[in-house]
């Protein structure tokens, strides 16, 4: 009996402890320009059951990552915050909660607004005056999202 329960315990520890595997992983030139960020090096951006998780890397080391939850986006485990304030803080204010997920997961933006598709992808050109003049490029292997007023540069360049 105590060998049983003693089994059950490490199993269950064991099992407890275990990462989830990502349903997709892929590895990727990432660039994010924002006006109070720049990072660009070889990174993963893995997509788990809920939620997305990127990692950018520098000579081996870990320089930035970002865990975008349902409601939520946490950088490098430091700092926590909503999608709304991500977007005020770090993006646009006017952006979508759904924004930085979107990009990264290479989905349509704002609700597949001037949606065109191509051969190999899609393109979305959407302005607004005085808030975005956005274009966003999404093929097979690259991602590319511009927005001239505010500045914001992501390419994903899938490896």
């Amino acid at each position: 009996m105590k060998k049983v329960l003693f089994m059950s315990i490490v199993l269950l520890l064991f099992i407890g402890c275990t990462q989830k595997l990502p349903v997709k992983e892929r590895s990727a030139l990432i660039v994010i320009k924002t006006p109070t960020m720049r990072y660009a090096d070889m990174g993963f951006i893995s997509k788990y059951d809920g939620y997305t998780k990127l990692q950018i890397y520098g000579l081996g080391q870990p320089l930035l990552s970002f865990d975008i939850n349902k409601d939520t986006i946490c950088m490098s485990l430091l700092e926590c915050m909503s999608k709304s304030e991500f977007n005020r803080k770090i993006l646009s204010e006017y952006y979508t909660d759904d924004m930085l997920e979107n990009i990264f997961n290479g989905r349509p933006i704002m609700s597949s607004v001037n949606f065109v598709q191509s051969i190999n992808g899609f393109t979305q050109k959407i302005k607004q005056n005085g808030l975005y003049e956005i274009e966003y490029v999404v093929t097979n292997k690259n991602i590319f999202f511009n927005d001239k007023i505010n500045k914001i540069t992501i390419k994903v360049d899938e490896q």
